[in-house]
């Protein structure tokens, strides 16, 4: 599977969530609007929602477990009731977390791929360039895949040139497999920073919301505010948690790549030593 098929699908993972979200945030809403509405009809009986929440777990008991809806479980587990307390603020956060989810399996799976048993591959092509030249060393590297095994045969491809258009060669190729490599990292370094920003926004919002309330107010007390404290401290651990995640596979991709970097720079010196020892880079290609 390429990269840009792996994107779609995840794209429409991630379209498919914000999708669910959205509907189940507009019934959420719905419901907490009917709620409000008759606890201000008659602001005493507060008894009113938890009997209608009563109400409804009997028939969702009586449908079974398979014919519970997945929205209805959404709902039930509490989390969209923390995103929507979390306010509008929720929604990029939401966005970030699947972008980054999106680039963390993207380079997971680059990254698997690219690995290569550098020690045996090293072990084929010189075997392969004593025995047979270089032309029996390229094409061994070209049926192993990896930037190390790439890197190989452009250096070799350019042997007959001489010493310094192979190492040029190899530079040029190391250039370009490692920018490949780090593809897409800046995004996970930019959503790990910006995700905590983000929920520091939204504890600014949640902060003016709970002042205005209080300046609003006639007579102070704990529930004015709770709501605006409430969509500050979610937002502010939504960050985080958005952040912690990224920014640690941000870090463990990067120290993948340092790791294949020293292979790369190894196994090039170790093939450019062979060539000039075995003088195939005067050569023409072919065993001496």
């Amino acid at each position: 599977m390429t990269c840009s098929k792996i994107w779609c699908c995840l794209l429409v993972v991630g379209l498919a969530i914000v999708l669910t979200a959205g509907i189940v945030s507009a019934q959420e809403t719905s419901t907490e609007a009917d709620t409000e509405a008759a606890a201000e009809a008659a602001q005493p009986d507060t008894s009113l929602a938890d009997l209608l929440r009563s109400l409804e777990t009997p028939v969702d008991e009586a449908a079974g477990p398979s014919e519970v809806s997945f929205l209805s479980r959404v709902k039930e587990s509490g989390l969209v009731e923390l995103f929507l307390k979390g306010g509008g603020f929720m929604y990029p956060l939401l966005i970030a977390s699947i972008i980054g989810v999106a680039v963390i399996i993207e380079r997971a799976l680059t990254l698997s791929r690219a690995r290569t048993d550098v020690r045996k591959l090293m072990k084929r092509v010189l075997d392969a360039l004593h025995s047979k030249g270089v032309d029996a060393a390229a094409a061994e590297c070209e049926r192993t895949k990896g930037p190390i095994a790439a890197i190989l045969h452009a250096g070799l491809k350019r042997a007959e040139r001489g010493t310094e258009a192979v190492e040029r060669a190899i530079e040029t190729a190391g250039t370009i497999e490692t920018s490949f490599l780090e593809r897409g990292l800046i995004w996970l370094a930019t959503l790990a920073t910006i995700a905590p920003l983000l929920g520091f926004l939204g504890t600014v919002s949640g902060m003016i919301r709970a002042f205005n309330a209080i300046a609003e107010a006639e007579q102070v007390n704990a529930k004015l505010v709770a709501s605006g404290i409430s969509e500050a401290l979610i937002t502010t651990a939504t960050g985080l948690l958005v952040a912690i995640p990224m920014q640690a596979f941000h870090n463990f991709f990067v120290a993948q790549i340092d790791r294949f970097i020293i292979e790369m720079e190894e196994t090039t010196a170790d093939l450019v030593d062979t060539l000039v020892m075995l003088g195939k880079t005067q050569g023409t290609g072919g065993g001496q």
